[in-house]
């Protein structure tokens, strides 16, 4: 039986299938992400314990694949305290609004074409559903994610606990403003908000018409709209609490922050939540801006690269680039001041994101513009050009000028203390005075 379908039916895709496949699906999405983040804290360890000449988890299991699955099982049976004065009903929601939203974003993230189910005659897409707004559906769920966190911080009535999920509160408007803006580009290219609509955007070169000519860009939206694409992976770290952002959970400022007076399974939650919002912002990243299921170059040349189940390879390939991207970052950066942080959202991403903005609409109109002249395409690049470079210094962080006020020298009384002093000696100039005055006087 051949996996690679030649004619799929005109039906099939999202939103046609039986139930028995819909429920197959969100089966094995809820799995794959389980072993998933087994998978990469195992790895995080291992890729940390490398860079750090360690040897890492090798005991439970090959290589110590088994280590995560040892420390879930620790967690559940370890004891489960509440400390005296909390709100029971929000401390103990907290864990789980946090870690259902992870797993429901996945619903709109494709993993691959249409495909045809083994031992049946079923076809389907590697997707469980499709909006036309997906992208905004899933920073819409991720977003209430975070609310489990100011929650859980509120809930436990202690300071460090509040102080993280204030900072985690802040952290949110912070960055996924910059993030939104980030995907804005995305939107004007592809002329959708839909996940599958955008990879589908992605499979062929893209092309410009600019003073009369074409020109030839690739199709990945990472080169394309490169500036956008870099603000959107700093801001996915900042959005994921990791390090060098992880400021809600500040070890040597706040013991654990949020997390403070959590422990066993609800602990548990906390980092089975903060491990699948990495793959899901990865997952984001990779079908907006690196093609989504899409075989890179050289691979594409196979013609049957981006048909049947291959895709899911090329696809799950790509979100672990991202992964290992985090765990290096985690390893070599240091934790930055939540001032600096604060900056960098407000200050740089968010009006860079703005003037990026301006000129990526600028140039889709110009390339639109099939009827114009030359000239009036190129008055509308400068345009945007000259309104980039004025809007964006106004947002950027200015240096400050300190300013000195002249120091006025007091009258110097030998018998201010009741009993006679020397002058101070300022400098040589000035003990040479001193010395010249003395020796006048005797």
């Amino acid at each position: 039986m051949s996996l690679i379908p030649l004619a799929a039916p005109a039906d099939a895709g999202v939103g046609h299938d039986p139930w028995w496949v819909v429920g197959i699906k969100v089966l094995l999405i809820f799995v794959f992400l389980v072993v998933l983040t087994l998978f990469n804290i195992w790895l995080e360890r291992r890729v940390v314990a490398r860079m750090q000449h360690r040897i890492g988890p090798n005991v439970h299991g090959p290589f110590g694949l088994l280590q995560s699955l040892a420390d879930g099982m620790k967690l559940m049976f370890k004891e489960d305290l509440m400390p005296k004065g909390v709100d029971k009903f929000v401390y103990v929601a907290a864990p789980v609004i946090v870690s259902i939203p992870a797993f429901l974003t996945f619903a709109v993230i494709p993993f691959g074409p249409t495909v045809k189910i083994p031992f049946t005659d079923t076809y389907t897409r590697l997707q469980l559903t499709d909006l036309p707004v997906s992208v905004l559906y899933v920073m819409a769920i991720a977003s209430i994610g975070i609310y489990g966190i100011v929650l859980g911080g509120w809930s436990s009535n202690s300071t460090y606990s509040l102080l993280g999920g204030l900072r985690s509160s802040a952290q949110m408007i912070s960055y996924e403003v910059a993030m939104g803006l980030a995907l804005v580009t995305v939107f004007l290219f592809a002329g959708s908000m839909s996940t599958s609509e955008i990879v589908a955007a992605q499979g062929s070169h893209q092309t410009l018409h600019l003073f009369g000519a074409d020109i030839p860009v690739p199709g990945w939206y990472a080169f394309l709209l490169f500036p956008s694409f870099v603000i959107y992976v700093i801001s996915m770290i900042g959005e994921t609490n990791r390090a060098p952002f992880d400021l809600p959970e500040a070890e040597g400022e706040l013991v654990a922050g949020f997390l403070t007076e959590y422990s066993s399974m609800k602990y548990a939650m906390f980092f089975l939540a903060e491990y699948i919002n990495m793959a899901t912002v990865s997952a984001l990243a990779t079908t907006l801006f690196l093609g989504g299921w899409r075989a890179p170059w050289p691979i594409s040349i196979w013609d049957g690269a981006n048909s049947g189940y291959w895709p899911v390879l090329w696809f799950v390939g790509k979100m672990m680039c991202f992964i290992f991207f985090y765990i290096w970052l985690r390893g070599t950066l240091p934790r930055l001041r939540y001032d600096q942080f604060m900056k960098l959202g407000w200050k740089v991403l968010i009006p860079i994101s703005l003037g990026w903005i301006l000129l990526v609409a600028t140039v889709r109109a110009v390339s639109r513009e099939s009827s114009g002249s030359t000239q009036r395409s190129y008055l509308l690049v400068v345009a945007g050009i000259i309104l980039l470079f004025a809007i964006v210094p106004m947002f950027l962080p200015q240096k400050k000028t300190e300013k000195t006020e002249p120091v006025t020298e007091a009258e110097f009384d030998a018998f201010a203390g009741g009993f006679p002093v020397p002058p101070p000696l300022v400098d040589s100039k000035s003990e040479t005075d001193v010395r010249s005055k003395e020796g006048s006087r005797g």
